[in-house]
């Protein structure tokens, strides 16, 4: 077998293995002790569960999926930034700051957008079930 990277093809793969081992140690991480991720989650499996139900199409489950990815990886780098800022300096810094905002603003700002496309994807649908509900 020809080799890449100066390694066999055997300890390619269980490289390959322990890097996705190592991810999952952190994507488990962020989700068991970030409020904001879990929020973030909750969010998530109810945007997929009202997809199920108001069966939406293939199209808008790629955006739905697309905007979740989003905001979690976005949450996900926010951690990372505040972790390596946080071991850089343990005071105050103004650029530490910024740092950190700016992070946490770009999860936001996703977020946001988020919700503004969930309304764009679920609410006219919500709208029609609503009035069939209320003229009963």
């Amino acid at each position: 077998m020809p080799e890449s990277n100066g390694l066999p093809e055997s300890k390619r793969k269980v490289a390959f293995v322990r890097s996705l081992q190592h991810a999952l140690r952190g994507v488990f991480f962020v989700l068991r002790t970030e409020r904001n991720a879990q929020i973030e989650a909750v969010i998530a499996l109810f945007a997929i569960l009202l997809g199920i139900v108001l069966r939406i199409s293939a199209v808008e489950w790629a955006v739905i999926f697309t905007l979740i990815g989003l905001v979690l990886g976005l949450e996900f780098a926010n951690t990372a930034l505040e972790a390596v800022v946080d071991l850089a300096t343990s005071e105050y810094h103004p650029l530490a700051k910024i740092a950190k905002d700016s992070a946490a603003g770009a999860v936001l700002w996703v977020a946001g957008c988020s919700v503004v496309v969930g309304l764009f994807v679920f609410g006219p649908r919500l709208w029609r079930l609503l009035v069939v509900l209320v003229q009963r």
